[in-house]
């Protein structure tokens, strides 16, 4: 099977752009979501284009933290950030609230961003830290994706 580089998941919500995007920007609260995510070191609130935070993260007995900066924080329409390993790229992840009806089409999107220069060094760094290949990345980043979207539509929808 190829290796795949880009993903994305949607599901529609019954709240409003401006909750789930508050309820994704507040990056200290991804914990409450992400199936791998444990807790979130950065500022409270809704966070802006340029910031930086710290994601510690588990999968079973794997434990690992990442770096991350926003890179979009266009309320209440998208939210992306990069995540970074020792300085090296990782992965992008991004959310879009789109108008539906009378809800919200809330997308979430992962992109592996180990290319190029220094891929090979992250790609093992990954399965060190996280036990998983990187071929197998976009599986666990699927379910887990699924995951994160149950969550966030149970704690925002009215």
């Amino acid at each position: 099977m190829r290796r795949q580089f880009k993903l994305q998941e949607d599901i529609l919500v019954n709240a409003s752009q401006a909750e789930l995007y508050a309820a994704v920007a507040e990056v200290r609260a991804m914990g409450k979501y992400s199936p791998e995510c444990r807790a979130v070191l950065g500022p409270r609130g809704p966070v802006a284009a340029g910031r930086r935070f710290v994601g510690l993260n588990r999968k079973g007995p794997f434990f690992w933290f990442t770096w991350c900066r926003v890179t979009c924080a266009e309320a209440p329409e998208r939210f992306t950030f990069d995540v970074y390993a020792f300085g090296l790229p990782v992965a992008r992840w991004g959310y879009r609230f789109t108008p539906e009806g009378g809800g919200v089409r809330v997308t979430e999107s992962w992109e592996d961003l180990r290319t190029g220069r220094g891929a090979r060094l992250t790609e093992l760094l990954g399965l060190l830290f996280t036990g998983t290949p990187a071929g197998r990345r976009a599986d666990i980043n699927r379910a887990g994706m699924r995951t994160t979207l149950l969550r966030l539509k149970r704690a925002v929808e009215r």
